[in-house]
């Protein structure tokens, strides 16, 4: 076990003092680094900046506590604590506020993300792990306040699943659950509900987590006293506070921000408690200054009186430590030592200075150099062209008065110029179109890549292994089947466990995990509180500790619980991380036809729409469900399987080679073959169109019944459109409301597939009604589309073009 920050201070005064210089540097440069950002941004040279300036004592403390393999999950004003933990430097800092797509450059995010959002590169470029125990780890960061908080919950937690799991290549992730995981947040974020649902979390579970709150008295323009009950976020957290002989609750340590002593000492005890108790740790640090305000937006100025301009200036940390360094003595063999005299702390403001400038002047530079490139490959190929069109010179000449050039602006002259002289067809113009189509790839890769998967591991990858049946195959309920995959998964897999609400002693509502606890342990397969934020954040980051966990959101309405964690942080990582981190939760729900307002939604396309970047998995079976698994855990991409919550009790035959058997995803399956009408549709609805289909059969309209398995991906291989081209007709199905899920459905199959070009009738949509649906069977009927309103309105496409051989019902 690693020793704590309390066991290793025994140095002689030397290596104390240039500890001490040396975090005064530091403080000093990323002091600088934010007072030349904020005018970076002023000139117009970057978009937006936001910055950590008053916050650089604590989190040089926080730094001396964190250790290889420990984990942040923050806020975006560190800043200080990334230069310290060397997870940034100077000219990586002004790379991000530039927007440098260059991964060397700006590792944190490729220039995806606005400055103050750090990152480490978990991943080999290969998409394969980095042994995440040789290094300090920051998880991504993200722009909603509190939003961090979730993931920090599963971080944490990781620590104590390693404690006891091992499995093949474990040792890169954990050295015996003896990391810790800091999170970071602003005060006023402590009024969000993401916050509370976990430290509630973790103070239940007993994970070695550290929550530092920057405590600068402001939400942005709003005082504390009008964020939250009390004005005092420790006095409101005494509850938490734990007692002596409980496995329950947290320690709370406030500490002032510019009491440098103190601060070193609240950390070191912070890290005692979590790292060798496994207790999780509040550090509310208090008395915060914002020298510059809250960002380049606005001016606290506005907000702020003298007298607390005045106090934030009087208590600067920075200031305040200078102050303390020149006031330090010690008497050591007779002779009085001192840390650092003024001029020597002078002379480190100006080195400081200097290096901020320097780091910011190469950034610069290297970023513009880029750009120059890019001119200098693609202005003569325009140039070219001036004498085929006489606006291609107008276009050059207004190109060249543009002070400051982006590559937007190299684009939109390109893309003149190729309006302009469409329909030319000479050497010159597929020259400059070459050039265009070379320039374009590489600037999808830098802006628009790995929203997905592009390793070895990804989905779309997993080779499809049928289900076996003999002679000897049961017909088992379909719990039966999902239950006995998921025994075969959690015997094969000792990195996978799963979580949720009844998940754990009861074997899940629908008994699809029953005797899984008693045999593989509740720390496996374990119970949550009633919290679907942070059985989600649980699950995000312990997948970005190289363990593969399934969260299990009990019904797919309450997945609503999670959308923001799952479109803010989930769908993104490994975007907004270019490849550098990843995320392979698979979030097991199950929901559709059912009872009642709440157990019974489709809320697809909102899930669809807010979360591109996870696959959506809709299995009408609970055998199609459990070959999701087996492939989703041989797979590195996040994904969410909806599990038909009307089939637990139906009867399937179940495969004789469980956890073996996969279903690929983004392949759809014709169910039915047919030759006049496609239907398309998805999960439990499949069965009521495939009753609808049958009874089309007996009034003459043979239909073909396709079931889409995967809305993303959606049919990689475009079988939907050659079943289109056969029966010239389409109908796509779904309880989502109207213009929903159907709506994506035709975007991929009409405008993707170009399917319209096969159609002799307009393609069809049959959804539920806008409202939720009804309680019980009845209003489940009136509610979502009935096999009577399938057989309708299919039929009234063929009445609107043959009606003497088709007649009108009503």
């Amino acid at each position: 076990m690693q020793t704590t920050y309390i066991e290793t201070q025994q140095i002689s005064f030397q290596d104390f003092k240039n500890q001490i210089l040396g975090d005064y540097r530091l403080g000093r440069i990323s002091r600088e680094m934010s007072y030349l950002g904020r005018r970076e941004v002023l000139t117009g040279k970057a978009k937006f900046g936001i910055f950590g300036d008053g916050k650089e004592l604590p989190q040089l403390a926080m730094a001396k506590v964190f250790r290889n393999g420990d984990f942040r999950s923050g806020y975006y004003r560190d800043q200080t604590f990334a230069l310290a933990i060397d997870a940034l430097t100077v000219e990586s800092f002004f790379a991000q506020m530039y927007a440098d797509t260059s991964v060397e450059r700006e590792p944190a995010s490729a220039g995806r993300q606005m400055n103050g959002h750090f990152a480490t590169r978990s991943l080999n470029e290969d998409g394969s792990w980095k042994d995440l125990t040789a290094q300090k780890n920051i998880s991504s960061d993200i722009s909603p306040t509190a939003g961090q908080m979730p993931r920090l919950l599963g971080l944490a937690q990781a620590s104590t699943i390693y404690k006891s799991v091992k499995f093949d290549g474990s040792e890169k992730f954990s050295r015996e659950g003896n990391e810790i995981a800091f999170g970071t947040i602003g005060d006023a974020s402590t009024a969000e509900g993401h916050f509370w649902e976990t430290l509630n979390a973790a103070c239940a579970l007993q994970v070695p987590m550290i929550v530092s709150i920057w405590d600068d008295g402001y939400g942005i323009s709003v005082p504390t006293k009008n964020q939250r009950a009390k004005a005092d976020i420790s006095e409101m957290l005494s509850g938490f506070q734990r007692k002596e002989g409980e496995n329950q609750g947290c320690e709370i340590i406030q500490v002032r921000a510019w009491d440098y002593p103190a601060l070193l000492d609240a950390y070191a005890k912070a890290e005692h408690f979590a790292r060798t108790e496994s207790v999780p740790v509040v550090v509310h640090v208090v008395d915060v200054t914002q020298p510059q305000g809250h960002s380049t937006s606005g001016s606290h100025e506005r907000y702020k009186n003298e007298e607390r301009l005045a106090w934030e200036a009087e208590y600067d940390g920075l200031a305040k430590f200078k102050e303390w360094i020149l006031n330090y003595s010690i008497e050591i063999d007779g002779k009085e030592e001192v840390i650092a005299t003024a001029e020597e702390l002078e002379a480190i403001d100006e080195e400081a200075k200097k290096a901020a400038k320097t780091g910011q002047k190469v950034a610069w530079e290297n970023y513009q150099k880029a750009i120059s490139e890019l001119i200098q490959s693609i202005l003569p190929l325009v140039e070219n062209l001036k004498g085929q069109n006489a606006e291609v010179e107008t276009y050059i000449a207004h190109f060249n008065k543009l002070v400051s050039k982006a590559k937007k602006d190299i684009f939109h002259l390109v893309r003149q110029t190729l309006l302009a002289t469409r329909g030319t067809n000479s050497a010159e113009r597929n020259q400059l179109m070459q050039k265009y189509n070379e320039v374009s790839a590489v600037e999808k890769d830098n802006y628009s890549s790995h929203l997905y998967s592009q390793s070895e591991w990804k989905a779309e990858n997993v080779q499809e292994i049928k289900p076996v049946y003999s002679d000897s195959s049961e017909d088992v309920d379909g719990r039966v089947v999902i239950r006995n995959n998921f025994d075969k998964i959690f015997e094969k897999y000792p990195e996978t466990l799963i979580f949720g609400e009844d998940t754990g002693n009861i074997g899940d509502v629908n008994q699809g995990l029953e005797g899984m606890q008693e045999k593989y342990g509740a720390l496996r397969i374990a119970d949550t509180g009633i919290r679907e934020a942070t059985i989600l954040g649980q699950g995000i980051g312990m997948a970005m500790r190289g363990l593969r966990p399934i969260a299990e959101i009990q019904y797919l309405d309450y997945v609503l619980y999670c959308l923001q964690g799952m479109s803010d942080d989930l769908a993104t990582v490994h975007y907004r991380t270019k490849g550098g981190q990843k995320a392979p939760l698979i979030i097991r729900t199950r929901g559709h036809r059912l009872e009642g307002i709440w157990h019974s939604g489709s809320p697809m396309a909102g899930i669809l729409n807010l979360s591109k970047g996870i696959l959506v998995l809709v299995p009408r079976n609970l055998t199609k469900a459990a070959g999701f698994y087996n492939t989703m855990l041989q797979a590195d991409e996040p994904a969410i399987i909806v599990e038909c919550l009307n089939g637990y009790r139906l009867k399937e035959k179940q495969p004789d080679n469980l956890g073996e058997f996969t279903v690929p995803v983004g392949k759809i399956e014709v169910t039915k073959e047919g030759k006049d009408v496609t239907l398309v549709t998805y999960g439990s609805t499949w069965r009521i169109v495939t009753e609808a289909a049958n009874e089309l059969e007996k009034l003459g309209i043979s239909a073909e019944v396709i079931d889409i398995q995967s809305l993303i991906p959606f049919d990689l291989s475009h079988e939907i459109a050659e079943s289109v081209k056969k029966t010239n007709r389409l109908v796509v199905i779904d309880e989502d409301v109207q213009g929903g899920t159907t709506g994506f459905i035709l975007q991929q199959i009409l405008e993707k597939q170009k399917a319209f070009r096969y159609l002799d009738s307009d393609p069809l949509t049959i959804s539920a009604n806008d409202h939720r649906p009804a309680y019980a069977s009845d209003g489940d009927y009136f509610s979502k589309p009935s096999a009577d309103d399938m057989v309708e309105k299919i039929y009234a496409m063929f009445n609107e073009t043959n009606p003497q051989k088709y007649p009108a019902i009503f």
